[in-house]
This record gives structure tokens, C-alpha cells and sequence, in this order.
């Protein structure tokens, strides 16, 4: 058989030859340094054989920052934690423990509660697992020889997993711990360079609250010990910049137990909200849209139609009334604006027409999920859906796209995306999703926005754009969604009147480009580590009198920039002007004027967020403001 590498050329092997055996005939150092071969975007087990005319790309210890070539290493290093686990922790069982962005976990039922300082010890048996040395090595059994092997070992959780496990059963073992593992894995754990254990975390068994709760052990690796360092620079700077922690020091917001998962909005946080709703609400009338409301609360037969009752029940919140009736607040707007669009009959003349709503949500989201602001139960997404005929959907797409690099240009963000393709629960005939993959993927190609493909991360109605930023320290945050729906309106009978005088099915486009409120407003406050720019600081300027003989003044100059627009708060003298100079720079306040005996509206003393300062006349600072607040 053959093999196509990178450059083209082929590469004869005796048919059954693995990778490795590929990377061998190519050169020993090859072979010696290849940790994972790739092939048409998936990744492969160097143990695993190759086909005939398969296209294979070795990724090799060289490969240090590749996505894939950590993910296989940190694959490895969960291994070498469960391990380390089972040694000094007689009677543990084992659950899971894959890769995941950054790093790794392993789930772990522990005889007696562990403590964040046992990671100590944990991480210390490893590097002695390291120092030892250790190999993989896969084997394929039976089904029924997997399960009698964990019944003998007393592992539960592997058991269940064998039951539920699709297709050939694969077994990875190193040192003296056994596995039950897909793969991929490294062939020795020499490329182990950097590993260190970050944290501790409860989990329930599968994400089910009704099953037990393990304890979950978090890890990341590297191939140098200098990313890793890197790495945990970016976390402690993370930590610094985490938004629950600034949301209370710049009294953006709170959380209490009487309502889990929803935030109490304080003034300051609420002069955030306040102007990117604005922001909304400009855009979206310069845009076509049109601002539309619609109930909370629906009964069951809405759901049952939406198939959010089959689909989505158990992440609503129910009502019900009696043994017949059944309502559930909305976790989503869309079955309320295929109401409004089927009240009546439509003309092709009406289309496109863009609703737009900004209405609260409620999803009974798993208490373990909920954090901060980034996964809440009560969310505000900036929603809207576009119902159009199939030949506007092209433009419409390329107008939402549009839309969203202005808004994410906004916060200096360039916007990345993840295509989600059909899911197993999908609605619809596989030609009607054809279709409408086909529109969105070359939506992304046609406006050169980068992508990669979510295989079956869809929604059960139509395939999605999901909208990804990169922060200030380099992390992924998925914010809005880009959906094609066909289903929806279709379950609900929509279409609308062509010119021919005869009715025709009508596509929806669901659009929130923030994603909601709640979430990209804790993303901003970590990204920007609570200095905002200007125009969505919560105060934009405060003003300080030196003592009380300035107040009348200071007030005055407040007075005259609130009537400007701005947004500004006078500190009162009492504290020293030092303390409160400082605690103006804790808040992040981008300027500050100090208002003494020298200062008047011709010569104002300005103290810039970052440390700069100046003189200048009221006139010369409103105007500087006002290009700050384009």
C-alpha cells in the first residue's frame, strides 16, 4: 500500500504498516521524535494502521505549540495522574480523564476527601513515574473481557463505560495502570518536559446531579519548561483579572443564594449594560431591524411545536399549573417570533424582515456549571431573527457578518468562528442540512473569517456559526452564535406569499452577536482587567476637590460635564486628596480632576488612567472627550 505525505509523494508500505512504522521508513529520527500523525484533520495513534491512500502528516516533539500535539501529551499526562492516583490512594476508583483546552483533568472517587495541599504529593509521585520512564501500549478486546477485567479490579465507573462504549474496545497501559482509552497517546512519556497539577474540583459522574460526585484533580503539561511557565504566568495575571473578583471591587455586580445563577446589576455595572444596549439598539435601526417584544411564559403545546420539549426540557424551568397544564419561561425567543410572523399571512414584498429582542431568559443550568457571569441561569441574549426568502439568505449572512466586525472592532477584538455542523438528534432530511451547511460555510469562505469545524456541535435545528474572541492573555471565549434554520419555521407553518401568488417556505436566520449581555460584560471586565475604554467606563471622570472650600466648584465642572453626556461623580473631601487620588486609580477611573485654589474652568488639572497628566481649559478637555466617545 501507499501512503501521500505533505509534499505529495508517496510512501510504500506492507499493507497493515502503523504510523510508526511509516515514520521508521522515513528515518529513525523520525521515528524517535513522532509523538501523533494527522490525516484530513483528524488525529491518529502513531499504533494504529494507516490505508491505502491515506494523506498523513507526522507531528513530531518539534511540534511544541500545536493544539494536537499538547493534546496528546496532555492525554498522556492524565494517565500518568491516574497512576500516580492509584499508588498512593489504596481503594480509589477511576473515571475519566481526557484533555481539554490548556491542559487536563482525571475524575477520581476517593475513599476520603483530598485536600488542594495533597497535589503536592500527587504531583511529586509523578515526576518519579517520569523519572522511571514509561511507555504506552494499546491492545483491542472484547467487549465482555473489558468489563470482566474492571469487574475483577473493582472499577465501576469503567464498567459503565464499556456498556455505553461505541464500537472496538481499546486499552492503553503504562507502567503498571491500565486504561480503557481511544487514544491517542505519545510512545513514551520522554517529551514530558513540563507538568505541574493547578487545582481541585467537585464533579458529578457523566454531569448528571443525580450521580455520584467525584473529585476532579486538574493538570497541564508542556514539551519546555518555559511554556509552562509562561502558562502559569498568564494564570496567576487570569486570576488577577478574574471578573468576579472585579465586578465587586468596581461594584459592578453580585450574586446572592435566593436566586443561583443571576446577577443583581449595581449602577456602575448597569452603565455598562446600558451602553451596549445602546450600542444594540443604534446598530440594529441603522441596520433594518425593527425592536419587538414578546411573552416570558408559554404553555407546553409551544415547546411540544418548537421541539424545545423533546429537545431542551431539562434545562427549562417548568410552571405547572395542574395535571393538564404545563408552562416553562423562555430559554430562548425564537418560538415567540415565529408567532409574530405567522399572526399573519406575509408577502415576499414584507421580506427580509428582522426582529430584534433583548429579553431575559431563564435555563436551569447545573448549579456545578454555574460561574459568574460567564454560565448564569437568567441571561439576556442580543437577539434577533431574520426571516427571509432562500435566495436572500447569501446577503442577509454576509450583512450579519458585516454587523459583527463592526461590533466586535468595538473592543478591539477579530472575530474567529467554529462551524458546528449536524448533530445525531438533528431535525430534517440530510439534503435539507446540506443546503444549509453549505450556505454558512461559504458565508465564512466568501468574508475570509477564519474557521475551524464543531463535527455534530449543531443545535437540532440548523447548523451555526459559534463566535469566538481572543482576550488580552490569549484565551478563547465563545460569545454569539450565527444559526440557518429551516425546521423551526417549518414546525410551525410559516411561509409567506411569492409573487406567483403562491406560498413558499421561509428560512430564519437566529443572530446574537454579543452571544448575551451577562456573559460578554465579564468576558470585557477580564479582557480589558476593569479599565474599560472611555466609553463604556462606568465613571468616566471624577472630579476632587482638594478640601471643602472647592466642593461648590468641583460640583459645577461635574455639573457641566454631566450636561455634555458624560458620565462623572464628584469625590467629596473626606479622606486626603492623596487616598483619594489612589482610590480613583484602583477604580480605574480613565480621569481624574484635581480641583484646587489654581484650578478654574481656563486651567483644569487632569490626571490620566495610566499615569499621565496635564493643564487644560474645560473647552480643550470637553473636546478631547467628545473624540474618545465616537
Amino acid at each position: 500500500m501507499k501512503v501521500v505525505l505533505p509534499d505529495q509523494t508517496e510512501l510504500e508500505l506492507p499493507d497493515g504498516a502503523t504510523g510508526l512504522d511509516a515514520a521508521r521508513a522515513i528515518g529513525p529520527k523520525l521515528a524517535e521524535q513522532a509523538v501523533l500523525v494527522r490525516t484530513n484533520g483528524r488525529v491518529q495513534d502513531l499504533r494504529l494502521p494507516l490505508e491505502d491512500g491515506q494523506p498523513i502528516r507526522f507531528l513530531t516533539t518539534r511540534d511544541k505549540d500545536d493544539p494536537d500535539a499538547l493534546y496528546v501529551l496532555r492525554h498522556s499526562s492524565a494517565h500518568l495522574l491516574a497512576e500516580a492516583v492509584r499508588r498512593l490512594y489504596p481503594g480509589v476508583k477511576v473515571a475519566i480523564g481526557p484533555p481539554i483546552e490548556n491542559g487536563f483533568y482525571y475524575d477520581f472517587d476517593f475513599p476520603e476527601p483530598i485536600r488542594e495541599e495533597d497535589l503536592e504529593r500527587i504531583e511529586a509521585e509523578i515526576e518519579r513515574e517520569l523519572a522511571e520512564g514509561r511507555t504506552w501500549q494499546r491492545e483491542e478486546i472484547s467487549r465482555d473481557e473489558a468489563k470482566a477485567r474492571f469487574e475483577a479490579e473493582g472499577e465501576p465507573y469503567k464498567v459503565e463505560l464499556v456498556d455505553t462504549a461505541d464500537g472496538q474496545i481499546s486499552l492503553y497501559t503504562q507502567g503498571d495502570f491500565t486504561d480503557l482509552c481511544r487514544g491517542p497517546h505519545l510512545q513514551d512519556s520522554k517529551p514530558i518536559k513540563a507538568l505541574k497539577l493547578t487545582g481541585l474540583a467537585g464533579a458529578y459522574w457523566r454531569g448528571d446531579s443525580t450521580k455520584p460526585q467525584l473529585t476532579r484533580i486538574y493538570g497541564t503539561a508542556f514539551f519546555d519548561q518555559k511554556d509552562l511557565d509562561a502558562h502559569l504566568a498568564r494564570l496567576e495575571e487570569a486570576r488577577k483579572r478574574d471578573h468576579r473578583v472585579l465586578g465587586q471591587r468596581l461594584d459592578l455586580f453580585h450574586f446572592d443564594e435566593h436566586s443561583p445563577g443571576s446577577a443583581f446589576w449595581h449602577p456602575n455595572g448597569m452603565a455598562i449594560w446600558n451602553e451596549l444596549e445602546a450600542l444594540r439598539r443604534r446598530e440594529n435601526a441603522s441596520r433594518g431591524y425593527v425592536e419587538v417584544k414578546t411573552p416570558l411564559i408559554y404553555d407546553k403545546a409551544l415547546w411540544v411545536t418548537s421541539g424545545h420539549w423533546e429537545k431542551f426540557r431539562e434545562n427549562m424551568f417548568l410552571i405547572p399549573l395542574d395535571d393538564d397544564q404545563v408552562y416553562g419561561l423562555k430559554p430562548m425567543n425564537c418560538p415567540g417570533h415565529m408567532l409574530l410572523f405567522g399572526n399573519t399571512l406575509r408577502s415576499y414584498r414584507e421580506l427580509p424582515l428582522r426582529y430584534a429582542e433583548a429579553a431575559p431568559l431563564h435555563r436551569n443550568e447545573l448549579a456545578g456549571a454555574l460561574h459568574g457571569l460567564t454560565r448564569v441561569r437568567h441571561v439576556t441574549q442580543d437577539d434577533a431573527h431574520i426571516f427571509c426568502t432562500q435566495e436572500q439568505i447569501p446577503a442577509e449572512l454576509d450583512a450579519c457578518i458585516d454587523y459583527l466586525r463592526y461590533l466586535y472592532g468595538r473592543f478591539g477584538l477579530v472575530p474567529r468562528a467554529e462551524f458546528s455542523t449536524r448533530p445525531d438528534d438533528k431535525l430534517g432530511s440530510d439534503e435539507e442540512w446540506d443546503f444549509s451547511e453549505g450556505e454558512l460555510q461559504a458565508a465564512l469562505e466568501r468574508n475570509e473569517i477564519e474557521y475551524f469545524v464543531g463535527a455534530g456541535e449543531g443545535s437540532f435545528y440548523g447548523p451555526k456559526i459559534d463566535l469566538h474572541m481572543t482576550d488580552a492573555l490569549g484565551r478563547s471565549w465563545q460569545l454569539g452564535t450565527i444559526q440557518l434554520d429551516r425546521q423551526m419555521p417549518q414546525r410551525f407553518g410559516l411561509t409567506y406569499m411569492g409573487p406567483d401568488n403562491a406560498e413558499h417556505p421561509v428560512f430564519v436566520i437566529h443572530r446574537a452577536l454579543y452571544g448575551s449581555f451577562e456573559r460578554l460584560i465579564g468576558i470585557l471586565t477580564e479582557h480589558y482587567a476593569g479599565a474599560f475604554p472611555f466609553w463604556l467606563a462606568p465613571v468616566q471622570v471624577r472630579v476632587l476637590p482638594v478640601g471643602e472650600a472647592h466642593l461648590s466648584a468641583a460640583a459645577a465642572l461635574a455639573e457641566t460635564l454631566r450636561g455634555a453626556g458624560y458620565r462623572v461623580d464628584v469625590g467629596e473631601p473626606t479622606e486626603t486628596i492623596g487616598k483619594r487620588i489612589r482610590a480613583a486609580e484602583l477604580e480605574k477611573i480613565p480621569f481624574v480632576v484635581v480641583y484646587g485654589d489654581r484650578e478654574s474652568e481656563e486651567s483644569l488639572a487632569i490626571r490620566e488612567r495610566g499615569g499621565g497628566q496635564s493643564q487644560e481649559s474645560l473647552a480643550d478637555f470637553a473636546a478631547r472627550l467628545a473624540t474618545l466617545d465616537a
